[in-house]
């Protein structure tokens, strides 16, 4: 199988911030925000394997400013790490003031998902091969991670 570069399956997606994804005090649903996060994470690990792929875990999230109802949110999700049949998606989550053009980082996220065939088994991945040393740093952080996920 042959290896892939992050920037190949690299995702960006754009949400605008409405009434119906805030809470009473005008800030985003955290729920919402992890439904785009997954969405995000899963189009990336669909484009990595051309295969159908699940949410295995999310094993970290980290809100680091509240997102404002009318903010532009700006997910960008890469492929960090492969293993056998799994992945591991980074998803960073900016939010833009759209009268001002300010950005900030507003949540990270660590998502596995799994390629599956037609019966819902595991198939094998194909491996992610980096190129650039941010994303060579990426693998190496995402090799931590899932040692300390497995107990390792």
């Amino acid at each position: 199988m042959k290896a892939k570069s992050p920037s190949e399956s690299r995702v960006e997606m754009t949400e605008l911030v409405l009434p119906n994804h805030t809470n009473a005090l005008g800030t985003i649903f955290g729920g919402q925000l992890m439904a785009w996060i997954d969405t995000a994470a899963a189009v990336c690990s669909f484009r990595h394997c051309r295969n159908q792929c699940v949410t295995a875990s999310m094993d970290a999230l980290h809100f680091i400013s509240p997102v404002k109802m009318g903010e532009i949110v700006i997910l960008q999700a890469s492929v960090n790490y492969t293993g056998k049949t799994s992945m591991e998606i980074g998803v960073k989550v900016t939010t833009e003031n759209p009268l001002t053009g300010e950005k900030k980082h507003t949540a990270s996220a660590y998502l596995t998902f799994v390629a599956v065939n037609e019966k819902g088994h595991p198939v094998p991945v194909p491996p992610v091969l980096p190129h650039t040393e941010q994303e060579k740093r990426w693998n190496m952080e995402a090799k931590k991670r899932r040692a300390v996920r497995i107990g390792g």
